[in-house]
């Protein structure tokens, strides 16, 4: 059985989110985990005060087929696929005790990930009970840190 590498990184991440009326942009500057396993990608980050999500954890998978999941957990939780072409339906709750089903369509996925780093994009859009709610489009830059690798 093989181990799984996880590194330490930089992960800079850009998120725009932008409905009818509105276009928001929040920049995160984060240090976080990123392993590998047989093109497999998975980064783990916290949220910060700036996401508005501070207190959550975050995962984010990269298959070998470019779908993404990502994981919120902590004050929201959140499940989300990311699958071009395709839509899902994904479960949001939040700390206020309520719960949601959100549509998640995806328009776009480009990985140029490697080991050592690089970026991926992701636009979808987001609707709730089909009615349309916004554009979301995350750039994420990763690169390494001058850690040593830690098995796990």
């Amino acid at each position: 059985m093989s181990k799984i590498k996880e590194k330490d990184v930089y992960l800079t991440i850009k998120s725009i989110q932008s409905d009818d009326d509105d276009k928001d942009t929040i920049e995160l500057f984060t240090v976080g985990k990123m392993s590998t396993d047989n093109g497999k990608y998975t980064f783990k980050y916290n949220e910060s005060k700036a996401t508005g999500f501070e207190g959550s954890k975050v995962t984010l998978n990269i298959d070998e087929n470019n779908m993404v999941t990502l994981i919120r957990s902590g004050k929201t939780n959140a499940n989300l696929i990311i699958e071009q072409g395709k839509k899902h339906h994904c479960h949001y709750s939040t700390d206020f005790g309520y719960g949601f089903m959100m549509g998640i369509s995806t328009e776009e996925v480009k990985n140029e990930l490697t080991e050592n780093g690089g970026n991926l994009y992701f636009k979808y859009v987001v609707d709730i009970n089909s009615s349309f709610l916004s554009v979301n489009e995350l750039f994420i830059n990763v690169k390494q840190t001058n850690n040593n690798i830690i098995n796990s």
